[in-house]
């Protein structure tokens, strides 16, 4: 069993990164880092060539919508995982609506070319230097992303329900 552990990783980004950590916490000791945007390839490139990190493989990837936080809408969500060490790490990034662009981070890892088309298609975040960044999921013709929250879940209209049965 190695001796790796979620204080060391991150005293090791914040040594070779002291700026770009926004946020730290530990949801269920998943060790849960907030990046600035131009900081999550540099911090991931680090965490997958360290050799006593060895974070090489990327289990997820997917976009997130949070139409309430102004300046920061839309986001991305990366899941790294040291296979070695038996250690994971997720780290998250946020943007505005308006300018909905990441760096690809398929030069990092294989991986993030299908997880990056899905989460465009889904949320429309434009992955700079993707090989192929088009629809993989919906039709080409669709012109809006199913996953953002632009739309009520519910008529307001309707009056055949009575919200005191859903619980509301």
């Amino acid at each position: 069993m190695s001796g790796l552990t979620n204080p060391i990783v991150l005293e090791q980004i914040q040594q070779q990164f002291p700026d770009a950590v926004l946020n730290v916490s530990e949801p269920f000791g998943l060790l849960t880092l907030e990046l600035k945007k131009q900081d999550v390839l540099p911090v991931m490139a680090f965490l997958r060539n360290t050799p006593a990190l060895d974070f090489c493989f990327l289990t997820d990837l997917c976009g997130v919508h949070f139409p309430d936080q102004h300046q920061r809408e839309l986001g991305v969500v990366y899941h790294l995982h040291s296979l070695v060490n038996n250690v994971r790490v997720r780290i998250k990034t946020f943007f505005p609506e308006k300018a909905p662009k990441m760096p690809s981070a398929t030069t990092l890892f294989a991986a993030a070319n299908w997880m990056e088309r899905e989460t465009y298609d889904f949320y429309g975040i434009v992955f700079d230097g993707h090989p192929d960044l088009r629809r993989i999921l919906n039709v080409d013709e669709m012109d809006y992303f199913p996953m953002r929250k632009e739309y009520r879940l519910e008529d307001g209209t309707r009056t055949d329900k009575d919200d005191r049965y859903f619980g509301r």
